[in-house]
C-alpha cells in the first residue's frame, strides 16, 4: 500500500495500515513469541496471512525472527522500531476504550482471547504455595466452557481438560459478566451481587481477586460517549 506521500504519517501508514499489523504487533508486545501463540491471540486470521503480515514486519525492519534451536520453525522478536510502538498501541487502545468500543456484540466474545488475557494478567508472586489451580466455568457456552488455569511460580499453564489437581478457586460466570468485569465495566462484587458470578475458594483468593489477578490496562479509560 503505497500512498506516494513524504509525509512521515504516510510512511508509517503504509507499514502500519494494513489489516492485522497492530494487532501482530500487539500480540508482540504481550510476549507471544512463536507462530502458535500469535495465532492464539488472533483467532480469525489464517496461518497464510499472518506468514504475510510477519514477513512484512521483518522486511521493514520491525521484526526479526530466529530459528528455534533444535526445533522446526521460528521465534519472532520486536526491534528497537517495533518496540517504539508500545506507546502508539496503548494510546490506540485507549482511544479504542473512548470511542470506538461501545456495545460489544456477541460475535465479539471471544473466549480464548480471555483466556490468554487472564493469564497474562495473573500476578503469580501474590500467590501462597507452590501451586495454584484456578477453574473457569462458563454457563453460556457449549463448547470450551471448562478452563484451568495452573500457576507454578514463574510457570503458568492453560488447559481445556482436566489437570487432576485440586482447584483453589472457581469462577463460575458467564462469558459477557467475565469480560465485562477483567475490562472494568463491572466489579466482581456487583457481578456477584447480582448473580451473573459465583466465586467459590480459599477467602484470600476470593475476597480479593484483584490482589493477584489484574484487570485490564484500559480499566481506568470510561467510553467518551457514557460520559
Amino acid at each position: 500500500m503505497k500512498y506516494n506521500q513524504f509525509c512521515p504519517v504516510a510512511k508509517a501508514s503504509e507499514i502500519l495500515g494494513e489489516k492485522w499489523t497492530f494487532l501482530v504487533i500487539r500480540e508482540l508486545l504481550m510476549g507471544a513469541r512463536r507462530f502458535n501463540e500469535l495465532q492464539r491471540g488472533l483467532a480469525s486470521i489464517s496461518p497464510t496471512m499472518l506468514t504475510k503480515r510477519l514477513n512484512e514486519l521483518t522486511n521493514d525492519g520491525l521484526v526479526i525472527k530466529k530459528k528455534i534451536r533444535g526445533q522446526k520453525g521460528y521465534e519472532y522478536f520486536l526491534t528497537e522500531a517495533g518496540n517504539e510502538l508500545s506507546p502508539i498501541i496503548k494510546q490506540l487502545g485507549i482511544w479504542g476504550t473512548r470511542w470506538a468500543r461501545g456495545q460489544m456484540a456477541n460475535s465479539e466474545l471471544d473466549v480464548d482471547l480471555l483466556m490468554i488475557y487472564l493469564v497474562r494478567s495473573i500476578k503469580s508472586e501474590k500467590l501462597i504455595g507452590d501451586e495454584t489451580i484456578i477453574r473457569y466455568n462458563f454457563t453460556d457456552l457449549k463448547k470450551l466452557n471448562h478452563w484451568w488455569i495452573v500457576v507454578r511460580k514463574n510457570d503458568i499453564d492453560i488447559c481445556v481438560e482436566d489437570p487432576g489437581r485440586e482447584v483453589d478457586v472457581w469462577f463460575t460466570v458467564d462469558l459477557r459478566t467475565m469480560i465485562e468485569v477483567w475490562m472494568g465495566d463491572r466489579t466482581y462484587k456487583s457481578a456477584i451481587r447480582e448473580g451473573k458470578l459465583k466465586l467459590v475458594g480459599h477467602p484470600s483468593l476470593v475476597n480479593n481477586v484483584t490482589s493477584w489477578l489484574s484487570n485490564s490496562v484500559y480499566m481506568e479509560y470510561r467510553s467518551a460517549i457514557d460520559i
